[in-house]
């Protein structure tokens, strides 16, 4: 990292919960937002955002039940900076409070009605009473990215001043790119000092991970993630992706133990009604499959030559398919796998099979077809003839 971070510097606020919830849809049983909570600190992450205590007392009701588990984590819950938003928070049991207001001259006109004195003077008013309360508090800059750059930097001060210990830098919309990123938090560290700064990415161009990773080699300290990415619209910077990310490319570590991520993963999955893409990231079930037969001929001389993350690290295993682009050395070795020993002839015949077959089932024959292809070769070799036939 640019920053001279050392290991277990970048703090995972994880808030599959909170934002991860509000995806169209979504709605947690009380048993699956316990069993989310216990398994996101089981694995290491140290500050989970738990819900918004202003929706009703259900609501506050599971983050009160999250906190009586007495978990090794820092629970924030998410409060506009509404005095019946803070009545409700104060007696949920979370450790933070995110006092969110927007900071876009856009969504402060459109949306508030007001003008930034009248934000400012809420934001000293506002952290300054949650302060004295006994809470430590977070000042959510909603639509930060889209926001003046001078006066994002003044609320960030002025709730340092009120006794704030961070600031959200909150790209509501996802409209930043890595570059921009690097550069509004660069110069927010620069304006503030030792306050916190956490950024908070959404994924609407496909950029959350990139913006995460920028904003924290440019000085922020956590990271605002969810567990597959889920969130509104196109969703929130995916946990597995920003943990792995700054593990692989900065060396910075966060804590977060991967080996056993995939639960996680599919937990959350089936408690979202969510499935997770077979070519997601991490997780997706294609993610360390190969089929391609130079990949598959390089992985089996040194794994390293087509795979730059070791599958066992995220709890996961290689795994090697047939298909149309593979070669006959993967033939031979798929079948190894089943005891049978091929010939080079055999397996260039039997890859005819296996492609053939993949172009009309659109997928990877099965161990029981992948015999049958064999056994059928094999008559036709003793018989004398090239096999041919139907591939049902």
């Amino acid at each position: 990292m640019t920053t001279g971070k050392t290991a277990n510097t970048i703090v995972i606020n994880d808030t599959t919960l909170r934002d991860g919830e509000q995806s169209p849809g979504v709605a947690f049983s009380l048993g699956e937002k316990i069993a989310i909570a216990r398994a996101l600190a089981e694995a290491g992450v140290r500050e989970l955002e738990v819900g918004t205590p202003a929706m009703g007392e259900a609501e506050c009701d599971s983050i009160r039940a999250i906190a009586k588990l007495g978990l090794p984590v820092r629970l924030m819950v998410w409060t506009r900076m509404h005095q019946a938003d803070l009545a409700a928070a104060s007696v949920c049991g979370a450790d933070i409070i995110n006092l969110s207001i927007p900071v876009s001259d856009l969504q402060i006109h459109h949306k508030l009605k007001r003008d930034r004195a009248w934000v400012l003077e809420t934001v000293d008013e506002m952290v300054r009473m949650v302060v004295g309360r006994g809470f430590d508090v977070s000042v959510g800059g909603e639509d930060a990215s889209r926001a003046d750059e001078d006066f994002v930097q003044r609320v960030a001060r002025t709730a340092q001043a009120a006794g704030a210990r961070r600031f959200r830098f909150a790209d509501t919309l996802g409209v930043l790119d890595p570059f921009t990123t690097a550069d509004r938090i660069r110069r927010l560290r620069a304006s503030v000092g030792d306050l916190e700064i956490e950024i908070h990415a959404h994924d609407d161009l496909g950029l959350a991970t990139a913006n995460s990773l920028a904003g924290a080699a440019a000085g922020a300290t956590h990271i605002s993630t969810t567990v597959n990415g889920l969130g509104e619209r196109a969703g929130n910077a995916p946990l597995e992706e920003v943990v792995m990310g700054l593990r692989h490319l900065h060396g910075v570590e966060t804590g977060v133990d991967m080996q056993h991520y995939l639960a996680i993963s599919q937990l959350v999955a089936r408690a979202s009604g969510r499935a997770v893409a077979v070519n997601k990231s991490i997780v997706g079930d294609a993610v360390f499959t190969h089929e391609s037969g130079t990949h598959v001929d390089g992985l089996i001389k040194y794994t390293r030559n087509y795979q730059n993350i070791d599958p066992h690290e995220v709890g996961r295993q290689n795994r090697l398919v047939l298909g149309k682009h593979s070669g006959s050395r993967a033939v031979i070795h798929g079948y190894a796998e089943l005891g049978i020993a091929l010939q080079e002839g055999e397996a260039r015949t039997i890859l005819d099979r296996i492609r053939d077959f993949a172009v009309i089932a659109k997928r990877a024959p099965e161990p029981a077809e992948l015999q049958r292809f064999y056994l059928e070769s094999s008559s036709a070799f003793t018989a004398g003839k090239h096999p041919a036939g139907s591939i049902d």
